[in-house]
């Protein structure tokens, strides 16, 4: 794992607590950072601070549950992989467990052997979930479902989907493509949203923005020259457009495919 990857133990019982502490270090020696916490609370005032990857909880403590803490931290878009340990078999703490997508549910007292399997697997399933999310960042789900929807459209609007894929390094405007596939620009636009959904403008710039985004994860080239290449003169508004539709800046979203490939 080229990655630091931060686990979080959660338990009141100290003995359980740097137990699992000392079997993943001796595991996983510098690959992980292993925080520790004493209560639910501690423990969610610790992913407020930083990300946490995968969390290993003991379903009862004091004040907040195990479980209790896994349903608040969802609620609040906290997401890590969870993996809860208990003293108890209990059927109702499996199936709460199993509801709130618990990849692992460990008696104890915990086996090594099981631990680490569990913790292998658990980080496995998190490293997955982080690559399907850097594609759906990366790939524009609207623009492959209009590409597979192209036997439903007019020719007329084909033919201006091709046109602008050609023409991206420039700034395309509505008048010049509707000329482009012998329409009215008006009737031009009300076609084009009425089959795609979009906009013109709208399907230029995530075509655009699509394209910027394959050039940032397979070339070297500066921002500055990727905006060029997608028709943005000015690279102050394509970062600022750039934001709008991907929710980072594209040096940001250069960063992320980078460390997503060395995981």
């Amino acid at each position: 794992m080229a990655t630091e990857r931060t686990v979080l133990i959660v338990d009141d019982e100290p003995r359980t607590r740097e137990g699992v502490r000392k079997t993943l270090e001796a595991e996983w020696s510098g690959e992980l950072q292993v925080l520790t916490a004493a209560s639910a609370a501690e423990a969610m005032a610790i992913m407020e601070r930083q990300q946490v990857h995968l969390l290993i909880t003991d379903i009862r403590m004091p004040e907040i549950t195990g479980l209790s803490m896994v349903e608040e931290q969802r609620s609040r878009g906290y997401r890590p992989v969870v993996i809860v340990i208990s003293g108890h078999a209990v059927f109702d703490y499996a199936e709460h467990a199993i509801r709130l997508g618990v990849v692992q549910y460990l008696l104890k007292p915990l086996e090594k052997r099981k631990l680490v399997e569990a913790v292998k697997q658990a980080l496995e399933l998190e490293r997955s979930r982080e690559r399907q999310s850097t594609m759906e960042k990366v790939v524009d789900r609207r623009l492959l479902e209009l590409d597979g929807e192209d036997a439903r459209v007019s020719e007329a609007v084909q033919k201006a989907k091709r046109y602008v894929e050609d023409h991206l390094g420039t700034s395309l405007g509505m008048r010049e493509v509707s000329e482009h596939v012998h329409l009215n620009a008006s009737y031009f636009s009300f076609l084009f949203k009425e089959q795609t959904g979009l906009t013109f403008s709208e399907y230029v710039t995530r075509r655009k923005l699509q394209k910027a985004k394959e050039l940032l994860l397979a070339t070297p080239l500066s921002v500055q020259d990727i905006s060029e290449q997608v028709g943005y003169g000015n690279g102050k508004y394509f970062i600022k457009v750039f934001k709008e539709y991907a929710g980072m800046s594209p040096s940001q979203f250069r960063k992320m495919g980078a460390d997503s490939k060395n995981r």
